[in-house]
């Protein structure tokens, strides 16, 4: 996605100082995955609208996005044992900083892309269950049989140094893992979560102000209060109240100050133990 910083800023780094002295193997950099909405700043491409993580595996006679997915679907993810995909949020959203690995059929796989997942030490580690994966280029992936990493580090359309810094230490961390850079692995301490399921969304109903009762990181529990949206047509209106559905740490919320029915407005996720 276009509007989303902290992987283009760690990529344009490690392209400029990784020094083939220290690897072993071959590392494909990709900083711009979807140049044209990076240009544009936009989560989607502003010549055809699409979205590089819906369109794999991609067509060679499609839009410019279906020819980008095709070229990697083709030639670049059959040369990769390792795949690492940096998120954030974009100007939509906002997150804790998280790495993320799949449930997948094949466990064996899954516990391989679970190492590679803590290696990367992100202030939290997350297992994703998606409910709703086809076109995705984590699909198109894994289907490949790769050890797999995501991430979300935060959001808001702009990189914050601290989430730079996870950044740049987790493409460090996750590339001494795969024994392709040497070097040390930095060590951080993470919080392990799980989405097990659609409970972890609360979506917003009602167009309006969005005002968060908590903030990301924060603990809540089910019924709590986790957002209000205030009327934005006539004053004297009580504003719409959105509860947590579960237990758990606000792990994403909405980032704009007016939402609009549909919108996400938090991620709860569940703590779990190491």
């Amino acid at each position: 996605h276009g509007d989303e910083y902290e992987g283009p800023i760690a990529l344009s780094k490690l392209a400029n100082m990784l020094d083939a002295s220290q690897v072993r193997g071959r590392v494909i950099i990709v900083p711009f995955f979807n140049y044209p909405a990076f240009r544009a700043g936009r989560r989607t491409s502003p010549i055809d609208g699409g979205n590089m993580n819906r369109v794999f595996p991609g067509r060679p006679d499609g839009t410019v996005t279906e020819k980008i997915a095709d070229y990697f679907q083709r030639y670049l993810l059959p040369l990769a044992d390792y795949v690492l995909d940096i998120h954030s949020g974009g100007k939509t959203l906002d997150f804790v900083p998280f790495a993320a690995a799949h449930v997948l059929p094949d466990k064996a796989q899954q516990e391989r892309c679970v190492a590679a997942m803590r290696a990367f030490a992100a202030p939290y580690s997350m297992m994703l269950l998606e409910l709703d994966n086809v076109g995705m280029y984590d699909t198109a992936a894994e289907a490949l049989g790769t050890v797999f990493v995501s991430t979300e580090l935060g959001g808001g359309g702009a990189a914050y140094a601290r989430t730079v810094e996870v950044a740049d230490t987790g493409v460090h961390n996750f590339l001494v893992h795969a024994g392709i850079k040497q070097g040390e692995p930095v060590a951080r301490e993470t919080m392990f979560l799980d989405m097990p399921n659609n409970d972890c969304f609360v979506t917003c109903e009602d167009d309006g102000l969005l005002e968060m009762c908590i903030d990301l990181g924060q603990t809540v529990q089910a019924g709590q209060p986790v957002a209000r949206v205030h009327n934005i047509r006539r004053t004297g209106v009580p504003p719409v109240e959105y509860c947590a559905k579960i237990d758990g740490v606000l792990a994403g919320r909405h980032f704009p100050g007016l939402v609009q029915s549909g919108d996400s407005l938090a991620v709860v996720a569940v703590v779990v133990d190491d």
